[in-house]
């Protein structure tokens, strides 16, 4: 073969090369895109209900915990490469994080009038979801502040699983196939979680009762969460995270337990509810995007 008859063969070698080496680089331009629903009673450095409540002492300083606890890990996400990331307030009346201090980088929905509430504007699109100041569900023995939506709730259940704020909220990521990477929030959540999501979790504090909780500092809680969103965020991106997500099996039903039988007599005016005892009622839904639906019209905005 002479040289000249070799030219072509050897420019389809170096074509093919050239696009094998630029594969890498042209993958880290895409984006990832994460969720953030943030709660405030796991957010590391608050140890009392009144931090997290609007009207109580030190509720400012509560604020600016949150929001830079939020920003560690948005600033982790953007250092694995390209982002686009949504952070959904997600305690209260909503309206918690400073988010004229949020890293502008970042989209915020604020505002409790909502259907989704603690996943709204959660979907398909999304690459990973990250649940940041959880706490442990209802009733759980020794869980900083716990409860499950408010404090009507004494008990709920997914298809017979019991679940909390963070168990209920990874379900509905499940059903559009979003799986829930990381988890923060205090000791007896992080726990509780992963019975449920094999995920990562940062502890924030220790609780050592329903008021009562042992602080770690929240610089080093910061540290702590920016290296776990790393390896998280790496992993979605190299497309081989740990994670898979938490589908809810078709139909769903939803079983609730109130603290007053009054909740549950005004309940039966919703078409298909079922009442189980005095306390609790059952409902079928025909997926988990109904069942989340329902289950925040019930402890949310059914009243009397």
């Amino acid at each position: 073969m002479t040289a000249p008859s070799r030219r072509p063969l050897l420019y389809a070698i170096l074509f093919v090369a050239a696009l094998v080496s630029a594969a890498p680089s042209l993958a880290q331009t895409n984006p990832v895109r994460v969720f953030i629903s943030v709660d405030m009673e796991g957010i590391g450095g608050i140890g009392t209900g009144k931090m997290a409540s609007s009207t109580g002492k030190d509720y400012g300083t509560g604020r600016e915990l949150l929001t830079a606890e939020v920003n560690a890990v948005v600033e982790a996400i953007f250092e694995s490469g390209p982002a686009e990331v949504l952070v959904n307030d997600s305690h209260g009346d909503m309206q918690n994080v400073l988010h004229t201090r949020l890293d502008p980088r970042v989209e915020y929905i604020q505002g409790n009038i909502k259907p989704l509430g603690m996943v709204q504007g959660l979907d398909g699109g999304f690459d990973a979801a990250i649940f940041l100041g959880y706490h442990a569900r209802a009733g759980t023995e020794g869980g900083f502040l716990a409860h499950t939506g408010s404090g009507s709730v004494k008990g709920l259940w997914v298809n017979g699983v019991e679940v909390g704020e963070g168990g209920m909220n990874a379900y509905y990521a499940g059903y559009h196939g979003v799986p829930v990477v990381l988890v923060a929030g205090d000791s007896t959540f992080t726990v509780q979680f992963q019975e449920l999501v094999p995920t990562r979790a940062v502890a924030t504090k220790e609780a050592i009762g329903a008021q009562v909780a042992r602080l770690v500092h929240p610089e080093i809680v910061r540290a702590r969460l920016r290296a776990a969103t790393l390896a998280a965020i790496r992993e979605v991106r190299a497309g081989n995270s740990r994670v898979e997500p938490l589908t809810p099996s078709n139909p769903v039903t939803v079983t609730m337990k109130f603290a007053t039988t009054t909740r549950a007599d005004i309940l039966q005016a919703v078409p298909g509810m079922q009442r189980v005892d005095g306390y609790t009622v059952e409902r079928e839904t025909n997926n988990m995007d109904e069942a989340y639906r329902l289950i925040r019209l019930m402890y949310k905005y059914i009243s009397w």
